[in-house]
């Protein structure tokens, strides 16, 4: 037995148009990839889009692999991820799934009043998948806490959970503040654990429980992420050992610039310095500039120099992050490394009581709120008139709030 698992795959995530369709790429490639190895099937862990209606273009592109996949007799399992779930519970999924081009695994039904999941069994290697969906600030936690486990740790044969949720026992040090869940609340005696949501690559097997794995994003989603991985990739796994397989679209070179002390003037002619006698082809070029300026402020670098001489090096593209640069002048404002969920959930949590809602406990204000800025990120799809984005909106926020709007 051969399969893929691939998680976070956020396509259409970068909104600059240089890097618009390099998570696409990565997919695109991914999938090649798993074309060539002769996987016999494939993992998603949840994200496989940014948003629950990503743009056409993406889409087009990833239902082309999709096909692809389905001619070449291998089947998709995946998940939905925090990402790809909507408020009012549509998701392209659902449309990719009812044209045989993936199966959602996250089924089951209600009785007496425990959530009972089902298997989906792969037909060429009898492999027995199920999992759960993955929801914006971990509010699937609940649906864990009603699982009814019995018959999942029971059931014979090779089986594999996809999730798409943090594990409190494998969170990095730098994750601290990410929301998650302990390893308790997944069922045991499962041979795989294909995992999502966090972004890490790890690989581990813990007693009781099987490999537990996450491969990461397929291409980095940020910043940091970039700095931090230089790359994306996927797991491919036979004989139950998984090996990373890397997905790179294009090199990154990260300089890091430590202003204590320095004028705008020498921070840049030390940039200048670290680039001088590189080339750059086919690389994103990341600066990242800290600590407290002896004078100016940031914007005083002069980065137009500074990218003008990284492009003529054939760079492909060029970043800067001045966010923790601080001046003599005014006191350091500091905020926990993490997703833009992350942050609003967190932000939610702090200021929550300040009006409080009568009947509604401090968990449902929190997961209201949440549901709340999830409606409200929505997009305007291609060709959707104002009027029908307006009407769409308002239903999602009808069906959140529990009311009618007339």
């Amino acid at each position: 037995m051969k399969f893929a698992h691939l998680a976070d795959c956020h396509i259409g995530s970068w909104r600059d148009p240089k890097l618009r369709d390099i998570s696409t790429k990565a997919f695109v490639r991914a999938i090649d990839i798993c074309i060539q190895k002769n996987v016999d099937f494939i993992l998603i862990a949840g994200d496989l889009f940014n948003t629950s209606f990503p743009r056409l273009d993406n889409l087009k592109s990833v239902v082309s692999k999709l096909k692809r996949l389905k001619d070449a007799e291998i089947p998709v399992y995946i998940v939905p991820g925090s990402h790809d779930y909507s408020p009012s519970g549509k998701t392209i999924l659902d449309v990719l799934e009812e044209a045989g081009l993936l199966v959602n695994v996250f089924k089951g039904s209600i009785r007496s009043n425990r959530l009972v999941l089902s298997f989906t069994t792969d037909k060429k290697t009898g492999a027995k998948i199920t999992g759960m969906l993955g929801k914006r600030g971990s509010l699937e936690k609940s649906y864990y806490e009603g699982m009814e486990l019995s018959h999942l740790e029971s059931e014979s044969g090779y089986k594999i959970f996809l999730f798409h949720s943090g594990i409190d026992e494998l969170k990095p040090k730098e994750m601290e503040s990410i929301i998650s869940q302990p390893l308790s609340l997944l069922p045991r005696n499962f041979d795989y654990y294909a995992g999502g949501h966090v972004h890490i690559v790890e690989d581990k097997t813990i007693e009781g429980y099987g490999r537990i794995a996450y491969p990461g994003p397929l291409f980095p989603n940020s910043f940091s992420e970039l700095e931090k991985l230089q790359g994306g990739g996927f797991y491919i796994v036979e004989n139950n050992k998984a090996e990373w397989e890397p997905v790179q679209i294009h090199n990154v070179c990260a300089i890091h610039i430590k202003c204590d002390h320095k004028t705008p003037e020498q921070v840049k002619d030390e940039i200048m310095g670290k680039i001088s006698g590189q080339e750059f082809y086919n690389t994103i070029v990341l600066i990242r500039v800290s600590g407290t300026l002896e004078s100016g402020k940031a914007y005083d670098i002069n980065f137009r120099e500074i990218f003008h001489e990284i492009y003529s090096k054939s760079a492909y593209f060029a970043m800067k992050s001045t966010s923790m640069v601080k001046t003599k002048e005014f006191e350091e404002i500091k905020i926990s490394a993490g997703s833009v969920e992350d942050v609003e959930s967190a932000l939610v949590r702090e200021h929550m009581g300040q009006a409080r809602i009568p009947g509604v406990s401090a968990a449902q204000e929190e997961a209201l709120t949440m549901s709340l800025i999830s409606s409200l990120n929505s997009e305007k799809k291609e060709g959707e008139t104002n009027h029908d984005f307006e009407k769409r909106l308002m239903g999602e926020l009808s069906i959140v709030l529990g009311i009618s709007f007339n």
